[in-house]
């Protein structure tokens, strides 16, 4: 598979670094300086709990758009690893969607958001039944024509898993979009093995955060010992998936949501991937080696980090304007990047 190198995201020169498009993707800076688009969005959305099947609930918020006579259909926004509905990136590109005529839903994933006391087992990325049952509820619940997905990192990941599965599930993806996606787990964990020690310390304080929330809510089972939360990313992930879950070995896990090499052949809806050369997280030359259907449109910049994009001060997101641009095509509508 060859990607189409992108060069209309030229960022100022002080953006150039991979890291600080990283940090500044989910900072409370860019929150802080672009938070009032996002107000509406917040203000208005409904908090709904979705059924997904098999007694599993996942939480979300919705918000209606009221810029046109008509939505242009429901989008679906997913987080990344330890986001939730309420990370600057899923805001920003919710209240972009939102101005655009899209009726925007945010989803947590499970253990995400604060929700660790609704299920009683723990959160892996293999949880991709119950994310396919939150779209079909969703679908039944809205009623809403076109339905739109986009997900950003472990997201992304997610989202392009249900898309693979869209058909089958009865699911009427119009489109769907990935950014920054997880290809490789193998790889992406190795690559944050030998990043710059502020990511892999930055997620394990956040997991460790999450994990101690999970065995608050359950504190009559045990669920890791400190030993474990002690350990790396790697040896807590191991205890993760020998302690809960059926795979067996790390590697089997991670195999388990992989979608390298041809696990996307099979793909039959319309789908966007978004990556950069120098994402520090999920490496770009992962995207190499995949079989993907000629209609998949794979874009690459130089620039833009894991999942940043930022074009300058502003530190607003050229993958707003992308996104945007590729969910319009959904609806017949063009709009200006």
């Amino acid at each position: 598979m060859t990607p189409t190198f992108d060069d209309d995201f030229r960022p100022s020169w002080w953006l150039h670094s991979p890291h600080l498009q990283s940090m500044l993707a989910s900072s409370s800076l860019r929150r802080m300086l672009r938070g009032r688009r996002a107000r509406r969005l917040e203000r208005e959305a409904a908090a709904v709990t979705l059924d997904c099947g098999d007694g599993v609930r996942l939480t979300g918020r919705f918000t209606a758009q009221n810029v046109a006579p008509k939505t242009l259909g429901l989008a679906v926004l997913f987080h990344g690893w330890e986001g939730s509905t309420r990370s600057t990136y899923v805001l920003q590109n919710g209240a972009r969607l939102l101005e655009e005529g899209w009726d925007v839903f945010r989803l947590n994933f499970r253990d995400h958001g604060g929700s660790h006391a609704l299920n009683p087992g723990i959160f892996h990325s293999c949880r991709i039944d119950e994310v396919v049952g939150a779209l079909q509820a969703l679908q039944r619940r809205y009623a809403t024509r076109p339905l739109a997905l986009v997900g950003f990192s472990l997201g992304g990941n997610f989202a392009l898993r249900v898309a693979l599965r869209a058909p089958g599930a009865g699911l009427e993806l119009a489109r769907t979009i990935a950014v920054c996606p997880v290809i490789d787990p193998h790889a992406g964990l190795f690559q944050l093995e030998h990043a710059p020690r502020m990511y892999h310390d930055y997620f394990m304080w956040k997991w460790r955060r999450s994990l101690k929330a999970k065995q608050r809510a359950f504190a009559g089972t045990r669920l890791f010992s400190r030993h474990d939360l002690r350990g790396t990313l790697r040896t807590l992930t191991e205890a993760l998936v020998l302690k809960h879950t059926d795979f067996g070995s790390l590697d089997n896990y991670l195999d388990g949501y992989s979608l390298a090499g041809g696990r996307l052949a099979g793909l039959r809806v319309p789908v966007s991937i978004l990556a950069t050369c120098d994402d520090p997280v999920c490496p770009a030359s992962d995207l190499e080696a995949m079989s993907l259907p000629s209609w998949v449109e794979v874009t690459v910049t130089a620039h833009g980090g894991h999942c940043g994009f930022i074009r300058d001060w502003h530190l607003g997101s050229w993958a707003e304007g992308y996104i945007a641009g590729k969910l319009a095509l959904a609806s017949g509508r063009s709009v200006p990047v």
